[in-house]
């Protein structure tokens, strides 16, 4: 370093404000960037996940063939031994490259013949790459995606096509009406069946119900008890055989018309030839999308992109969560943070209202403010086994006892559900709601407080006229925090609701239509189950980047609405912003 450098060095060092205007400046530019290109990322591998690619033929030097689509491409090292069995040309390209080859990560399907999702491919090994235009990718309720050449479409077991055209052509022709009568066949299990065994239920647990009361009557030895029982039970047992005799009939109406309606859809199928010579039928119900890949026009590849965003948005989860849609994840998302929000806010405001222009200053409220401080820094699956241990196991097990002891010793509120991750999440975002409540309230000046003392106003009513709502954007404030915590959360939910799959949801056209005792499903652990549990860590990884970048669109959407609702309270109260 010169003298002159060393000299601005130190002028720059000795000077007042600019060294910690440059670095506090610069810190705030290296953070907005960190979030941007980590916004970047998500944005770029969710919104690129659902854009439908070309198929590749692969027919390699050992004889066999793969097709599929290529979803990633890489440069890995050979090994010296490897390189010398090369032949000269691929010997020749390698160690041009620094003994490195190109290899190809190739999505082939056909899970239930293959026994693989992925497989690599080395250049090396390739004899005969192609993009067969004849080549058409299915997406199936199950087995995932299937990659194969048509040979015929089959009718009630009989070929009907056996030319690409023809076979398209009655695709085209039968695919949307086999796959409404699929759709009402699932309407019909799981809507007027699901309620008619909700019925069974109801009624089996009333039967239950009187048999509990008439064990209670034979232990109490009163006759009269014991006859009243004898009587109520017998009563409500004719009544169960009379309801199990026209529930049978119904039951029976239904089943008959998911028979017919499988006998409808069930005969229209596609026989197709892999790439490797094996040929598979696929029905043409189980078929959810399929098309020519290597044919398609930009429209075209628009219109299956915009189709898959919207299944994605509306459609349940199929294939262990890696396909299909979200739908019940976004729902149980929305509603649990609602849920929190409902409890935490109230509770958060109170308590924060009673520290602040209540409670007298001391040791005690001291040692509270700690106390509500530190609970800020709890690692929340500690919150998680608390929820469990003390809403779920002791509280939830006492509800259980009382009210639905009929159900025992199948538990209703006594294990994880939507009322305990709600509860779970208020207490742990409360110290945000409390805090950011105290220092709302301490900022309306006093002087307004006078003047509603001295126009004869009480306390409350200070606080409630005169407080409260100028403290209003600040409590929204904690609010917006506290909602935006709560809502990624998912360690705790692990423990006391959020699972894996969940075939009922928490609001439903079932009476009493609002269920807190049910289970959910929750992105945040939609995004865990995908990332960590998956059977196929390679297909997941698109799946987990869409989700991610909907999650953090849900958030700034709650956040948005929250914001919104805080400035136009700003506005109206423009003396006390805070």
């Amino acid at each position: 370093m010169n003298k002159f450098a060393r000299k601005n060095f130190k002028i720059f060092f000795k000077s007042k404000g600019e060294p910690m205007l440059w670095l506090t400046g610069g810190g705030l530019v290296i953070s907005l960037l960190m979030i941007t290109l980590l916004l970047l990322l998500v944005l770029k591998n969710g919104m690129g996940n659902y854009w439908p690619g070309g198929i590749v033929y692969f027919k390699l030097k050992n004889g066999e063939a793969i097709m599929g689509e290529i979803t990633k491409t890489e440069y890995y090292k050979l090994p010296d031994d490897k390189i010398n069995t090369l032949n000269d040309e691929d010997k020749k390209r390698v160690l041009k490259n620094n003994g490195k080859e190109k290899r190809f990560l190739v999505r082939v399907g056909n899970f239930e013949l293959s026994n693989k999702h992925f497989e690599w491919v080395s250049l090396h090994e390739i004899s005969k790459q192609d993009y067969p235009a004849e080549a058409i990718v299915l997406e199936r309720l199950e087995w995932g995606r299937f990659y194969g050449f048509p040979k015929e479409f089959i009718v009630d077991g009989r070929p009907v096509a056996s030319d690409l055209k023809g076979i398209l052509k009655n695709y085209d022709r039968y695919h949307n009406d086999v796959r409404k009568l699929w759709r009402k066949k699932v309407s019909i299990e799981k809507g007027e069946i699901g309620k008619l065994n909700h019925k069974i239920e109801k009624e089996r647990l009333k039967l239950k119900e009187a048999k509990l009361e008439l064990e209670k009557a034979y232990l109490s030895k009163n006759n009269e008890k014991i006859n009243e029982a004898e009587r109520r039970y017998k009563k409500i047992s004719l009544e169960f055989e009379e309801f199990n005799k026209l529930t049978k009939n119904e039951y029976d109406k239904l089943m008959n018309e998911i028979n017919k309606l499988k006998a409808n859809y069930e005969k229209y199928g596609i026989k197709f030839l892999t790439a490797d010579g094996k040929e598979k039928e696929v029905k043409l119900y189980e078929i959810v999308r399929g098309y020519t890949a290597n044919t398609l026009s930009f429209g075209n590849k628009m219109g299956i992109y915009l189709n898959r965003w919207i299944e994605f948005l509306t459609d349940e989860p199929r294939e262990a969560n890696s396909e299909g849609g979200v739908f019940p994840a976004i729902f149980g998302t929305v509603v649990m943070t609602v849920l929190m929000s409902l409890f935490v806010v109230p509770f958060g405001v109170v308590a924060a209202i009673y520290m602040k222009e209540y409670a007298k200053s001391g040791k005690i409220i001291s040692i509270l403010r700690i106390a509500i401080n530190n609970l800020a820094g709890v690692p929340s699956i500690v919150y998680g086994v608390f929820g469990l241990g003390f809403f779920a196991y002791t509280l939830g097990a006492s509800i259980d006892q009382l009210f639905y002891a009929a159900k025992l010793p199948n538990p209703t509120f006594g294990t994880g559900g939507i009322l305990w991750s709600s509860l779970t999440l208020a207490l742990l975002t409360l110290p945000v709601v409390i805090v950011s409540t105290e220092e709302a309230i301490n900022a309306v000046p006093n002087s307004l407080r006078e003047g509603s003392y001295a126009c004869g106003a009480t306390k409350w009513q200070t606080v409630r006229h005169v407080v409260l709502p100028r403290a209003m954007p600040g409590i929204m404030t904690g609010f917006i925090l506290a909602m935006s915590r709560g809502a990624g959360e998912v360690a705790p939910l692990m423990l006391v609701g959020a699972v894996k799959l969940a075939p009922e949801m928490p609001v439903d056209s079932i009476y009493p239509f609002v269920h807190l005792e049910r289970s959910f499903m929750h992105l945040g652990f939609h995004i865990y189950d995908l990332g960590f549990q998956s059977q196929n860590s390679d297909a997941a990884i698109p799946m987990v980047y869409t989700t991610t970048l909907l999650l953090i669109g849900i958030v700034v959407l709650l956040n948005v609405v929250a914001i919104y609702i805080r400035n136009r309270l700003r506005k109206k109260f423009i003396g006390s912003v805070f």
